[in-house]
């Protein structure tokens, strides 16, 4: 067995060669990670910026919409970092059961990673405390259909699994063996619930997502579940009232130094770098955020405006777009359900829209028509193309 600084290695066996898989020593490094100059000073901006985030969410006439669409787009950046082609409007055609020509297993591990997203942010809410039971139910409902439903869904690993390379043996990083990882994610856990660490709640955080990944405990979805874990201690610890904060988009645009400073950590416990990284990207993720939110109220105004313009159809048609700003994927079928209208008055007003420029028709059919509101599409699609 032989050391690195944030860890040591241990040799085994697997699949008849010898493997160095590594073990993570438990939360907090030491020595601490220095927390003055600059780095203070990134740590502050990071944190003002959440907070702003924050106050514009719970001023936004329907939180509840903000929070329904970034979901979603971050579910659908998440996944493409694992390498799905999905885009926001197929995943919004999936959930509205009008998907043809969508990738299925792609779509699929978008959807089930909003469902494992939603599962988690219930159960906090609910009181039960971020610990390795609610990472297992995630888990479940991250994996349940489609690639991976069949590698130990909301099971700890039982083998070996690896990064990089074709086995173990040629693996450019091979976590923990199966023997170690409950004991590891037993350490994490305490880590990640206890109380008096002395730790500014965004370095906990940082560390956290790091020692997940290293940990992989997971045969697959751990990439996924290791970036809702970010997520949901930003809420759970009262950083932001709704997990509105995602670092996908961050993650992709820098994903080769992503990978580099994560093994930085492992091989030379360069804690550092990688807490400077995480700290940018929040600051930078939130003021994003602060700034879509601005631009879809703005969207919203100006297209109600449109509205009141056209005279007495005005009422009916506003609700059309109501309708289109929860769900901006429609049918008139669900028109008719959330708008409260009847399918004659749900079709002239989705026509209206299509008038004003604001809602298109996508099939190009007679019949099972559906309607997209690009402009909002196309403000939440920034970055996140496949």
């Amino acid at each position: 067995m032989s050391r690195s600084c944030s860890g040591r290695y241990e040799v085994t066996r697997v699949g008849g060669e010898e493997v160095r898989a590594f073990i993570p020593d438990a939360l907090p490094p030491s020595p601490p990670i220095d927390l003055s100059g600059p780095r203070l000073a990134l740590l502050e901006r990071a944190v003002l910026s959440i907070g702003r985030l924050d106050s514009v969410a719970t001023l936004l006439p329907d939180p509840g919409l903000f929070l329904y669409a970034y979901v979603r787009r971050e579910a659908v950046l998440s996944s493409q970092i694992e390498g799905t082609q999905s885009s926001l409007s197929d995943l919004l055609l999936f959930e509205l059961e009008e998907a043809p020509g969508v990738p299925f297993n792609d779509v699929v591990e978008v959807s089930n990673y909003v469902a494992a997203l939603e599962h988690g942010v219930m159960r906090l809410r609910g009181g039960v405390p971020l610990c390795c039971r609610l990472l297992h139910e995630m888990h479940e409902q991250l994996m349940q259909r489609g690639r991976g439903s069949a590698k130990e869904p909301g099971q700890f690993r039982s083998s070996q699994n690896w990064i990089g390379g074709t086995r173990p043996g040629n693996a450019h990083f091979v976590p923990p063996p199966p023997g170690h990882v409950s004991a590891c994610m037993a350490e994490l856990e305490r880590f990640l619930n206890e109380e008096n660490t002395g730790l500014p709640h965004l370095i906990r955080v940082a560390l956290a997502h790091v020692q997940f990944e290293t940990i992989h405990p997971f045969l697959d979805g751990n990439g996924r579940l290791g970036r809702l874990l970010i997520a949901l201690l930003l809420h759970r610890d009262g950083l932001l009232t709704q997990p509105l904060l995602y670092l996908s988009l961050y993650l992709k645009q820098h994903r080769k130094l992503y990978y580099e400073l994560l093994d930085g950590v492992r091989a030379d416990a360069h804690w550092g770098a990688w807490v400077d990284f995480f700290l940018e990207g929040v600051e930078q993720t939130a003021q994003g955020a602060v700034q879509t939110a601005g631009r879809l109220v703005a969207l919203f105004e100006e297209d109600t405006r449109r509205i009141h313009a056209t005279g007495r159809t005005a009422s009916t048609t506003r609700h059309a777009l109501d309708a289109l700003r929860r769900r901006p994927v429609i049918n008139l079928k669900q028109l008719c359900t959330d708008a409260g209208m009847t399918f004659p008055s749900a079709s002239k007003a989705m026509g209206r829209l299509i008038d004003a420029g604001i809602a298109r028709e996508l099939t190009g059919q007679r019949r099972n028509r559906v309607f997209v509101y690009d402009a909002y599409i196309a403000i939440l699609n920034e970055g996140g193309e496949p």
